[in-house]
């Protein structure tokens, strides 16, 4: 008797299910892993299949684990490679190696290239654990899952339809005061994204104008992908603006502190090749007023302190733009408001070392002419130090190269020329004006 009850609720449970795969799929998220998967194994596979994508993602993930690989090529035969990739981004690294060698080669290929997201992307940074549930899921479903996690820490729970697409979000405190029975829907908020092939700094640039804890991650179809936490976007921006710090010097970005010898040589050298190249290009611009220095050769005494003050003042101002753009604080049409700004802050910071050095060379020198020369040469290469630093990482930005590669060593050949040029160049021009020689 009870041999011929259990066979016909099995059969009245194969034809509810099959006749309602979607209230069969609600009803299996509810219940204990071991049992939801046993009812789908019961199921005729094209059934099984059908309830099995419509269960929430998060059952997915952990059901995929649990069942045997023959069942595993039996729902997953047919699947979208798309919809394949997203699922399986939710397992390990070593769990998905795992499940993509069930699939033939070409199967593989396509869910692993899904799977890939460069190191600067959005979808590199974003972590897939993230809790999911539908429209009609109530605050009660809610509480459930959030006890069957136990010790995850949650702030906020996203709501999808049944593609996957993302729909809403509700904070956890929200959960806490509503009603066991509040539908979902009822409760949500729309909920800001972003792409996964979105760049860090555009992660960055969304969740601080919003003023958000975490963002969550789609794909071109808006299907949701995992979330990316405030946190972790910090912890890649300290590490991106170090590896900056090191390129904008010449050092690569790839090398640590006891990195090989021949590691870091490689990485260096080529830089340092190329400073040797403008450094003969500002000693040609020197070369250029030998008679003059000829004539008055204390003037070679002062070079490098004029060279020296519109280097510093250009690296101040590099430093700030690349904090600027990296932070997202300044835009790449407002190069002009940030160029003004520098090169008033140079003029300003001009006259007043070159108030100083005056009076330090009249005395050494014994020469008012050349006071005069070099403090007007100070302001000026000072002022064209703060323009060149503002300006060269931005343009470098505007026509799509990395600003921390190359910004130093363009900005030292600009600030030597500039300073060396209007020192000798002035010193030239009034040497018999205010009677130097």
């Amino acid at each position: 008797m009870n041999s011929s009850a259990e066979k016909v609720g099995v059969v009245l449970r194969k034809e509810y299910f099959a006749k309602y795969p979607q209230d069969a799929a609600h009803i299996l998220d509810t219940l204990p892993l071991n049992a939801t998967l046993k009812y789908l194994e019961e199921l005729p596979i094209h059934d099984a299949r059908l309830i099995f994508f419509l269960l929430n993602p998060d059952t997915i993930a952990e059901l995929i684990v649990e069942m045997n690989e023959v069942f595993f090529k039996e729902l997953f035969i047919h699947v979208n490679t798309h919809l394949g990739a997203r699922l399986l981004s939710r397992l390990s690294p070593k769990e998905i190696d795992q499940k993509l060698s069930l699939f033939p080669d070409i199967v593989s290929r396509e869910i692993a290239d899904f799977l890939k997201h460069k190191p600067d992307s959005a979808g590199y940074l974003m972590e897939t654990t993230v809790v999911t549930l539908f429209v009609d899921n109530t605050v009660e479903d809610v509480l459930r899952k959030i006890r069957k996690l136990r010790n995850r820490m949650l702030a906020v729970i996203y709501v999808v339809n049944q593609e996957g697409k993302l729909l809403g979000k509700i904070p956890l405190q929200i959960i806490a005061i509503s009603q066991p029975t509040e539908l979902l829907g009822n409760i949500m908020d729309l909920a800001s994204s972003i792409q996964a092939m979105a760049s860090q700094e555009e992660v960055l640039e969304v969740i601080e104008k919003e003023d958000l804890l975490q963002i969550p991650v789609t794909d071109i179809n808006h299907k949701l992908l995992g979330v990316i936490r405030n946190d972790t976007l910090m912890t890649a921006s300290k590490n991106e603006i170090t590896e900056d710090l090191q390129a904008m010097f010449g050092a690569g970005r790839e090398e640590q502190a006891l990195s090989k010898v021949t590691f870091a040589v490689k990485k260096r050298l080529p830089w340092l090749q190329v400073n040797l190249a403008t450094a003969f290009l500002a000693s040609m611009v020197v070369g250029f007023f030998e008679e003059t220095i000829a004539q008055i050769t204390i003037l070679a005494i002062f070079l490098p302190v004029v060279a020296g003050q519109s280097g510093n003042t250009g690296s101040q101002a590099l430093a700030v733009t690349m904090r600027g753009l990296a932070l997202k604080e300044i835009r790449i049409s407002q190069w002009f408001k940030v160029a003004r700004k520098e090169m008033a802050v140079g003029f300003i910071n001009g006259v007043a070392v070159a108030a100083t050095t005056g009076i330090i060379v009249f005395f050494w020198a014994s020469s008012l002419g050349i006071a005069i020369v070099i403090g007007i040469s100070m302001v000026l290469s000072m002022v064209i130090a703060g323009f060149a630093g503002a300006i060269i990482p931005m343009g470098l930005k505007a026509i799509g190269q990395d600003p921390a590669t190359s910004s130093s060593i363009i900005l030292t050949t600009v600030t030597d020329i500039c300073g060396f040029l209007s020192f000798l160049g002035l010193a030239s021009a009034l040497s018999s004006v205010l009677g130097i020689v």
